[in-house]
């Protein structure tokens, strides 16, 4: 990863790179004026609100985004490394009182504790070492007040600019380095409560659209993130997130999955059920999806290519999104993006969506009434929403059941509660319906699939991950048998 390249060598690079002090030298791209049109709104959209906010714009260049900042948050501190830069953003935007332009390299940086609202990076953490970026990033944790956040875009994977470069000491990590790496930051801070852990929760990543449309390059990732207080661990994991992606969803546990559920599904009944409940929504060309827990996007290419609508698939787990963007350069389906997203900390405008789509997803959400909430203010007037999700039986339940929900970290409740959260959201037109006995027939047919395919399965996997599924789904039926777990589809409408 650590090329051996010096802060030196950097230095060298952007020097090179930076003796007109052009967006086409910034951006190392000879198209970077007609990128720029497209991009640069597309990054402000992903912003939260900067208004009266105190902002960190980061690796500022010659002051693309320090202008917005100037125009909207309280105080901007923009700092860059290269005098060229420094001069251009002085000349563009060091008239407002509320600028401050420094030049200086960011591993050299010294703010003051919880002095910023955001910190804001673009094309940044990809000139720093390992070493660097972990030793920033604990930084940054502490320059940003509790509830602040961290927004940063890099190039990932291989270079996306077409200037030709003698020499190129940029690291193209992969986003789910990044991940790694800003989820095992933390930092500890003394407050009035006494000593409290921080660090760094995910909101959304994704990847930027501007590169996809123009260039075909899913290569450019966005992260946004949260400083919070880290309350106790996710089983032995710093994050939910890191939860879900080395337990429930690690990617050979998604494959294993998918391997009996269908190409592109990891959920109950694969294409069977998908084309089923989509049926139900009546979409039409050019409407627009949010798909909340997409998975590996099986749903939502089939929703592209069946009825013309446009997908947002979403998930938090970043492995689920990373093999559902592998796929999406096969499908070829600008109309589907994929993003890593918390839908409990993700902010769209409202009126944004005609259709919200769900599958077995909402079961680790605590708090559902707040979601649905959400879910009301996104949908437009008349939208939709649909939700297949794990439910429970009355209680008592049995205590195999209250440890399987435990261990998964499942928050539970009965159908018709279900759909009464719904109806408290404001929703209308609320159908909550248990299919525990379709989840049944469905589990079943899986199992004789999977013993079908035994063999197959085995050699692609192993003979550990074959009766892993099966014990799984058998367990499932007993719990269903007993009356302990409950499968419901809901659906509901925004007047």
């Amino acid at each position: 990863m650590d090329q051996g390249f010096s802060r030196r060598d950097m230095m060298e690079f952007w020097h090179e790179h930076s003796q007109e002090a052009t967006v086409e030298e910034m951006m190392l791209d000879s198209s970077a004026q007609l990128l720029t049109q497209q991009e640069l709104p597309e990054i402000l959209a992903l912003l939260p609100n900067v208004q009266g906010a105190k902002v960190l714009d980061l690796g500022a260049g010659i002051g693309r985004y320090t202008r917005y900042f100037a125009q909207h948050a309280h105080h901007v501190t923009a700092v860059d490394f290269m005098e060229k830069f420094v001069e251009r953003n002085k000349q563009e935007n060091g008239h407002h009182n509320n600028v401050e332009i420094i030049q200086a390299d960011v591993t050299q940086l010294n703010f003051s504790k919880n002095s910023f609202d955001l910190i804001f990076s673009n094309w940044l953490m990809m000139y720093l070492t390992n070493e660097e970026l972990v030793s920033l990033a604990r930084s940054l944790l502490l320059w940003l007040r509790p509830g602040g956040y961290l927004f940063f875009r890099e190039s990932c994977f291989h270079q996306s600019g077409d200037c030709k470069r003698d020499f190129n000491p940029t690291r193209y990590r992969t986003p789910a380095d990044y991940n790694h790496i800003m989820n095992s930051v933390e930092q500890k801070e003394n407050g009035e409560g006494g000593e409290q852990a921080f660090g760094f929760d995910m909101v959304r990543s994704k990847a930027v659209q501007t590169y996809i449309k123009m260039k075909k390059n899913h290569n450019q990732v966005c992260w946004l993130m949260q400083k919070v207080t880290r309350i106790g661990s996710h089983q032995g994991f710093s994050t939910f997130q890191d939860f879900l992606d080395n337990q429930q969803y690690s990617r050979k546990g998604i494959l294993r999955y998918e391997k009996i559920f269908g190409q592109g599904y990891v959920s109950t009944g694969g294409p069977t059920t998908t084309k089923e409940f989509v049926d139900l929504l009546n979409l039409s060309p050019g409407q627009k999806v949010l798909d909340v827990g997409c998975g590996i996007g099986g749903g939502d290419f089939y929703m592209a290519r069946t009825f013309g609508v446009e997908v947002i698939g979403m998930d938090l787990s970043s492995n689920m999104v990373e093999i559902a963007m592998e796929r999406a350069v096969k499908e070829n389906l600008p109309s589907v993006q994929f993003e890593v997203g918390d839908a409990t900390k993700i902010i769209f405008k409202e009126d944004s969506f005609d259709v919200i789509y769900s599958r077995d997803t909402i079961l680790h959400i605590d708090d559902k009434l707040d979601l649905f909430r959400h879910f009301y203010s996104w949908l437009k007037p008349g939208g939709k929403v649909l939700i297949s999700d794990y439910c429970c039986g009355e209680k008592p339940w049995s205590p195999e059941f209250q440890e399987y929900v435990k261990q998964r970290g499942y928050i539970l409740y009965t159908p018709p509660q279900y759909g009464k959260f719904l109806e408290q959201a404001g929703f209308s037109r609320v159908r909550a319906e248990d299919r525990t006995s379709q989840f049944m027939q469905v589990i079943q047919m899986e199992l004789e699939k999977a013993e079908a395919m035994r063999e197959e399965y085995i050699e692609e996997f192993s003979e550990e991950d074959y009766n892993a599924i099966v014990t799984g789904w058998k367990e499932k039926l007993q719990r269903c048998e007993k009356g302990d777990q409950r499968w419901g589809l809901f659906y509901a409408e925004r007047d």
